[in-house]
């Protein structure tokens, strides 16, 4: 975890604390074991999760700082990223989950109750449908979501969930 922690300082002006690296190491610790029975993600090397799921998910503060973070909302989560990395970092954020796969859903229940991280909600559901509910639309300072479908889609899927002057973050591969 030191290397990690200095990249997150090199790269992002992250001075993360004790408490921050314990509990990222124990996300993963729990992540590596999870995913030994139910396929969370393909990647499953330590300093990899901490590269490609950890330092990745905590980009999103480049273009999230000096704005409001106090609701935001995750979707297409999968086992928590971008989203829990960021609560670890930031615990005053309000953050919504939204992920439709069951083992998923389970395993981020399972992390958010074993790191006992406070006000994280979790739906298990499609983001099409929750971008129609009047409780999520026009809501969240930040909609959020990495990899889940092409630009086009995914900024239809998130537009709706932030409020107006609001902000819409997509790290999408294709």
């Amino acid at each position: 975890m030191k290397e990690f922690a200095q990249n997150a300082q090199r790269v992002l002006g992250l001075k993360l604390t004790s408490e921050q690296l314990s509990t990222l190491e124990c996300y993963e610790n729990q992540l590596l074991e999870w995913n030994s029975r139910f396929n969370l993600t393909a990647i499953q090397e330590p300093e990899k999760i901490r590269t490609k799921h950890f330092l990745d998910s905590l980009t999103c503060l480049i273009a999230m700082r000096d704005t409001p973070m106090e609701k935001v909302i995750d979707v297409g989560t999968g086992a928590g990223f971008p989203g829990l990395p960021l609560k670890i970092i930031y615990p005053k954020m309000q953050l919504t989950l939204v992920e439709s796969v069951g083992k998923k859903v389970d395993f981020l229940r399972h992390i958010v109750n074993s790191l006992d991280i406070g006000d994280v909600t979790i739906l298990q559901e499609r983001v099409e449908t929750i971008g129609q509910v009047s409780t999520h639309r026009q809501t969240y300072d930040w909609a959020i979501a990495r990899a889940v479908a092409v630009m086009p889609i995914l900024a239809e899927y998130l537009l709706p969930l932030a409020r107006v002057g609001g902000a819409v973050r997509i790290r999408s591969p294709w």
